[in-house]
């Protein structure tokens, strides 16, 4: 593998059911301690559809085996990741088609997908659906990543004065879907083929859409406040802020954090085995944060 600049990361996952019958969101991380590249990937079950939960796992347990082993070569060339997250996605979409094919009730199931890894300093990503991706840096919360939802839309009808901002916030088409994984032809994926650089101190954030029950500016707040913390401590401080809405309508919220450069280095937190994000998804409604600590070099 070509060598990127050398750069510490630390990690971590978690998962709550929230006011769901049903935990539909799963996940798996591997950010292996001396490895080149660490990835993780998160799938939120189509909820109100059949087999939500099978759904997500089956895109979560596709997408992982695909590229631990393609990501692990040795002679891994870092500009083909963006090709190989596209072969992976692929790959799950096809198996839910057979599933589906197999299991005709299971028509219907599908989910959103959204990968991350990062090579070195450099992140790579590829979502469908409307999972967000942040970056914390520098005070600042920034989407990383396109919403393959209504909501785009319409907040540009609110900005554009056709509909004011209270009912562009309640609009009950906002959360519909434009692109998933559902077993046929993907409509849109978002996967950029240059890397994004991450510098000391940024914080990544990927998320099921079940954590945007919180505003943006609640998100950046959290974080804000526990950004020298160690991740595990920041997925519980976002998961808290979740929990402190009481929602009755609460989503499953899964969650990976990924702390990057200097402030990582400062940090203490336990290692864990990165299969019990996928593990936690299955087991039960609240997974506590999983940390992790991986070094490129």
């Amino acid at each position: 593998m070509t060598r990127t600049a050398e750069i510490e990361l630390e990690t971590a996952s978690a998962l709550a059911q929230g006011s769901r019958a049903r935990q539909e969101d799963a996940l798996a991380t591997a950010f292996p301690r001396g490895g080149d590249v660490g990835f993780a990937v998160l799938s939120d079950g189509m909820g109100g559809h059949a087999a939500g939960d099978l759904a997500s796992r089956i895109i979560v347990t596709e997408v992982f085996a695909e590229l631990t082993l393609r990501l692990s070569r040795p002679d891994l060339d870092p500009a083909t990741i963006p090709a190989l997250l596209r072969e992976a996605v692929t790959v799950a979409n096809h198996c839910l088609r057979d599933r589906i094919a197999e299991e005709p009730d299971t028509r219907g199931m599908g989910g959103t997908v959204i990968v991350i890894a990062v090579a070195g300093d450099r992140l790579y990503w590829i979502s469908v659906g409307d999972s967000p991706l942040y970056l914390y840096r520098g005070g600042r919360l920034v989407r990383l990543n396109d919403d393959h939802s209504m909501a785009p839309q319409i907040d540009l009808m609110a900005r554009q004065g056709m509909i004011d901002a209270e009912t562009a916030r309640s609009h009950p088409q906002r959360n519909c879907l434009t692109s998933a994984l559902i077993g046929k032809e993907i409509p849109e994926v978002d996967c950029p083929d240059e890397a994004f650089a991450l510098r000391p101190g940024d914080l990544v954030l990927a998320a099921s859409d079940g954590l945007q029950f919180l505003p943006d500016r609640a998100i950046g707040g959290i974080l804000k406040r526990a950004r020298r913390k160690p991740t595990g401590r920041i997925a519980d401080a976002l998961l808290a802020g979740v929990e402190r809405l009481a929602d009755p309508d609460q989503d499953n919220v899964s969650l990976v954090v990924v702390k990057a450069g200097a402030d990582a280095r400062r940090a203490r937190s336990p290692v864990r085995r990165h299969l019990g994000g996928l593990f936690g998804a299955w087991a039960g409604d609240l997974a506590p944060a999983r940390a992790a600590v991986a070094r490129d070099g």
